[in-house]
């Protein structure tokens, strides 16, 4: 069908990968830092700067789609004429907490807010940003005209911005004013944060097209980067991936958007048609490196010693809170050593209850998506931590499930490129509608699959014997967490 593109503008580079748009083979690969400073705002021309030293050196050349993934819960506040207003606000903004306070407030709490839009507020999200802006800069607030996140404004940008204004499903669900259950705008939701209407990008189907460049390059609707890297893993129902960064995500894939009055469940859309709800963790890879600067090792040196212990460290349960958490609610509480007798007062057991511990507390993330009813038959498992010979010989177990870890790959990069394949296989017809696929009610095209590229190499570790014992050391880890938190831990369902 020819060669697309996928390039994934994150908080760190921008990664591009040129792909066979049939098979998915990568053919060639770009690359560019952004700049060093990782402060809360950021000029987007240099998302653009970045994005042409990636593309350097005719990496396009012969292209005919792009795809563009990128950070999630960005702001790029325009004016009238599409200029900026001010630098856009990116994803690490905490300034906003106050003011997220606020809008839980002003809609009537967070069943309201959960309702609405299938999230409450958050300080990352755009619709606080937009609160926040109203309240610390109002001159430059009352100037916006429009708003849109990161890869609604690269795209617009390499279309030679248009007229018409496009982003996708999963970026529309980040943003805190469009209802991934309805699948429409909450207009209401953005006067009450900003005090004022704005214009708001058209949502576009995952196989739409936002238009094509003056050199004739198609441009599909474009994507966040966490469903960029989920298209690109290839998961579907039944899979659920947990990221180990310092804190920690789960996700799923569902059939529908869920309402989590508690907040536990942000319910965003895919990038396929189907709705991806998350729930978060504060600590993950924090736990472990805290661990090893304990015990006087790395993350590898933890690792090992973990080995040399046995499931359930000998009794000890290690409580992972070190910075609070938010699953379950417990903000100003503090991690935990349990169950310390003098034949478990070693390094190596220590060990084994870091790794423990924080696996348990994914564990417990999972299980409030499974409590909803979303389907969990394997786990994707991210992050370098992933690849800890103690994590991978732990974690099946105790999520109960096969624990698939992929090889290090591009995926976000490659989700955008399988999207732009999609884009273009739909306008050129060389995709076809899938089996028994109707015209939607609200006439449009009949659903047509998207293309099949390969799986990601992976490793599979398996259960197996170990799944009782895991069984046996989560029910350890629960009796101690519900004795020392009672009742917390039942508010997430």
């Amino acid at each position: 069908m020819g060669i697309v593109a996928g390039l994934d503008s994150s908080s760190e580079s921008t990664r591009i990968v040129v792909c066979d748009a049939d098979t998915g083979a990568v053919i060639r690969q770009g690359y560019a830092p952004h700049p060093a400073d990782k402060g809360p705002e950021i000029d987007p021309q240099a998302w653009l700067m970045s994005l042409g030293e990636a593309a350097g050196n005719g990496l396009l050349e012969g292209v005919q789609a792009i795809g563009v993934s990128a950070q999630q819960h960005g702001l790029v506040p325009l004016d009238a004429d599409g200029n900026l207003v001010r630098p856009a606000l990116v994803g690490n903004d905490k300034r906003g907490q106050s003011a997220a306070a606020d809008l839980i407030d002003s809609l009537g709490g967070r069943t309201a807010w959960a309702q609405s839009v299938g999230a409450v507020p958050q300080a990352a999200h755009p619709v606080t940003k937009l609160r926040w802006l109203a309240r610390t800069e109002p001159a430059n607030a009352a100037r916006i005209v429009e708003v849109m996140q990161p890869h609604d404004w690269l795209a617009w940008q390499l279309l030679g911005r248009p007229a018409r204004r496009t982003t996708d499903r999963s970026g529309a669900s980040a943003t805190g004013f469009w209802s991934a259950a309805t699948e429409s705008y909450r207009p209401d939701l953005i006067e009450l944060a900003l005090g004022h209407q704005v214009r708001l990008p058209e949502v576009l189907g995952p196989s739409g097209t936002a238009g094509f460049t003056p050199e004739g390059l198609l441009i599909s609707a474009g994507t966040g980067e966490t469903m960029a890297a989920a298209f690109g893993l290839g998961v579907g129902v039944g899979d659920a991936v947990v990221s180990l960064g310092a804190s920690g995500s789960v996700f799923g894939i569902h059939h529908e958007a869920l309402a989590d009055p508690s907040g536990t469940i942000i319910s965003f859309a895919d990038a396929t048609g189907r709705h991806l709800p998350v729930v978060h963790t504060t600590n993950a890879v924090r736990v472990l490196r805290g661990a090893a600067e304990m015990l006087g090792t790395d993350l590898e040196g933890l690792s090992a010693l973990a080995l040399e212990s046995s499931p359930g460290s000998y009794g000890m349960v290690l409580l992972p809170y070190l910075e609070g958490e938010r699953t379950p609610h417990l903000p100003h509480t503090a991690g935990s050593l349990h169950g310390m007798r003098r034949e478990s007062m070693k390094p190596e057991h220590l060990a084994r209850a870091a790794v423990e511990g924080m696996l348990c507390g994914l564990a417990d993330a999972l299980d409030v998506l499974r409590g909803r009813g979303v389907e969990v038959r394997r786990v994707f498992l991210l992050g370098a931590a992933a690849e800890l010979g103690a994590v991978q010989a732990a974690a099946p177990a105790l999520f109960g499930v096969p624990v698939v870890v992929p090889q290090p790959a591009e995926y976000a990069a490659l989700g955008a490129a399988r999207q732009a394949a999609w884009a273009l296989g739909v306008a050129h017809g060389t995709l076809t509608p899938a089996a028994g696929a109707g015209v939607p009610p609200e006439g449009g095209s009949p659903w047509v699959d998207p293309p099949e590229w390969p799986a990601a190499a992976s490793q599979v570790f398996e259960p197996g014997e170990d799944l009782a014992v895991g069984r046996a050391v989560r029910q350890q880890y629960m009796a101690v967490r519900d004795e020392i938190h009672p009742g917390a831990f039942q508010r997430e369902g």
